[in-house]
């Protein structure tokens, strides 16, 4: 890798990658490209490893003039796709805005990979199984797990149940098919729930810990026990990293944090370290703060994630546990209360936590 591409790197997991391959990969030059929509935040790019060696540029990925631009100019020859609508409840309200995003931008890519990688004479080394197009996704496309079914495996059809996982299931198999099709070198990864530093506070675990913080109620969806595979998103970034550098094109991996807790378990364990961290709090015990709310449309109760694929071929496995995972989590969101503010002052944040959680709240049934 010398010119790496990141699609949606002002985002949650796409910053925090930047931050690993910047600190891990001593000569690459990164270059971020993303249209700061309402999860997008410069303030998540500050104090980078080597800010030398890193390119922000605003724009599109739908725009292909825009795109082809971008992979010329930079001399790219590894892109990791990041870029993504990625709310299921936001792709309920409004499925357009995903099919567009994480369809129509991952074909606009994929084309302007094609095009500049095989179509024309560059000086791109092929036999160093570059250049490479990694295509983050994510579990949900394979649909929900019964309580005693096993963990979903790479072989594992696809079954999506909302709008989102439909958009990256699509995409995942525009992905494959031009790496069938048109030979492009191609790589996916389906990641678990991602948690840590810098993800925007819609999100199940920072809005858990803001809002126990402030002593606001703690919203919890049906009866709390759906259940997931969360994983750090450090883990996740070095996971991405051993797949562009140890593995062949042509491959995917699930990655997983090999954990399935519930979500009012997630919520439980929070309260906990928030009570050993603030014993001043006046809202301590902070579980108390819980309140169920009307479930969302389609809820699927159950995901996890077989990773024996990645640990037996390239060596990969998590290295926190989720309890050491929470901690680091919450102790981050305690220590950045600045990000916070800034983030939180965007207008579209404000009118998402009142549609999708006051109103829910309001409108729960007995």
């Amino acid at each position: 890798m010398q010119n790496i591409l990141i699609t949606g790197g002002a985002g949650f997991i796409g910053s925090n990658f930047i931050h690993y391959i910047l600190d891990r990969e001593k000569s690459i030059q990164v270059i971020n490209l993303d249209a700061l929509t309402y999860a997008g935040s410069q303030e998540n790019l500050k104090n980078l490893p080597d800010s030398s060696r890193y390119k922000f540029i605003k724009g599109d990925i739908c725009d292909a003039e825009f795109v082809e631009k971008v992979l010329e100019s930079q001399l790219i020859d590894t892109i990791v796709h990041f870029a993504a609508e990625t709310h299921v409840d936001r792709s309920i309200l409004g499925p357009g805005q995903f099919i567009q995003t994480n369809i129509v931008g991952t074909y606009t890519l994929l084309e302007a990979s094609r095009k500049y990688w095989l179509d024309k004479d560059n000086s791109i080394n092929k036999e160093l199984n570059y250049p490479r197009f990694h295509h983050i996704s994510t579990d949900e496309v394979y649909g929900s797990l019964l309580p005693d079914e096993h963990a979903f495996c790479e072989t594992n059809r696809y079954a999506p149940n909302s709008p989102y996982a439909a958009s990256k299931a699509s995409s995942d198999h525009l992905v494959r098919s031009y790496g069938h099709t048109y030979n492009l070198p191609f790589s996916i990864t389906n990641c678990s729930n991602n948690y840590g530093p810098y993800q925007f506070p819609e999100k199940l675990i920072p809005l858990i810990i803001t809002n126990a913080i402030e002593g606001k109620p703690l919203p919890m969806y049906g009866d709390g026990k759906q259940i997931r595979d969360w994983l750090f998103v450090e883990d996740h970034a070095e996971a991405i990293h051993t797949v562009l550098t140890k593995s062949p094109p042509g491959k995917t991996y699930n990655i997983g944090g090999n954990n399935q807790p519930t979500n009012l378990e997630i919520v439980e364990t929070i309260c906990e370290i928030l009570d050993e961290m603030l014993p001043k709090s006046k809202y301590r015990p902070h579980k108390n703060l819980i309140q169920f709310v009307k479930d969302r449309p389609g809820h699927d109760r159950r995901y996890a994630m077989d990773i024996s694929r990645i640990q037996h071929e390239l060596g990969w496995q998590p290295k926190h546990s989720l309890g050491s995972g929470l901690r680091k989590t919450v102790e981050w969101y305690l220590s950045n209360q600045d990000w916070l503010d800034k983030i939180r002052e965007k207008k579209s944040y404000q009118s998402w936590v009142k549609e999708n959680y006051i109103t829910q709240r309001e409108t729960k049934k007995d």
